[in-house]
């Protein structure tokens, strides 16, 4: 497999080799150790998750706090959706920015997006099914949400993906700016300190 690391440090685009012959295709769509060469530390995987949704749906922007927060291992098993990875992270070199990568299951790529950054897709097809892997299980008090319209972050929806549909939940969460007005969002320094604690093996 190849891995790149994309424009938001700690997040990385992962594409793997694939094995096609008359009977179909095979893949390794994780590998701990490959990873670890990247990121610098193994993952400690506590949760897998699936969601299928239909054509135009917003999941996001979603984040934990740190730590432990959680890293996120995300692939498209079947259709396609556009995966956003958002630094949301006071006082990063890249706050505010964001960087995508096109998730189906042709390309079958995986998107690594390390704890304290915000994730977001939008499915371009119907029953577009996405598979996570992730270090932490769910703590709905530690679990929070920006709004993927918010127009200082600006994340740009292809047209493929029709009008956006978003939860409640989503529809009603906070613009970046009111996120770090109320000191909601992780910061640079804590995120890279979590992040030294991982990768020393504390």
């Amino acid at each position: 497999m190849q891995i790149r690391e994309l424009e938001i440090p700690d997040s990385y685009e992962i594409t793997p080799k694939q094995f096609g012959d008359d009977r179909g295709v095979f893949l390794e769509w994780y590998r701990f150790d490959r990873l670890e060469e990247a990121i610098g530390h193994p993952l400690s995987l506590a949760q897998g998750n699936t969601s299928v949704s239909k054509r135009g749906v917003v999941r996001g922007i979603h984040f934990a706090d740190v730590p432990p927060s959680q890293a996120k291992y995300v692939t498209a098993t079947h259709g396609a959706v556009l995966d956003f990875v958002i630094d949301i992270r006071v006082g990063s070199p890249t706050f505010g920015k964001w960087d995508s990568v096109l998730l189906d299951d042709v390309d079958r790529r995986a998107i690594y997006i390390a704890e304290g950054l915000g994730h977001c897709f939008v499915a371009l097809t119907d029953d577009a099914t996405v598979s996570y892997l992730v270090t932490s299980t769910f703590n709905a008090e530690r679990e929070h949400g920006i709004d993927p319209l918010d127009p200082d972050v600006g994340l740009v929806f292809p047209d493929a993906a029709g009008e956006p549909l978003l939860s409640p939940k989503d529809t009603a969460a906070p613009s970046l700016a009111e996120a770090a007005a109320s000191g909601l969002l992780p910061t640079w320094d804590a995120a890279r300190a979590y992040y030294d604690v991982l990768n020393k093996g504390v």
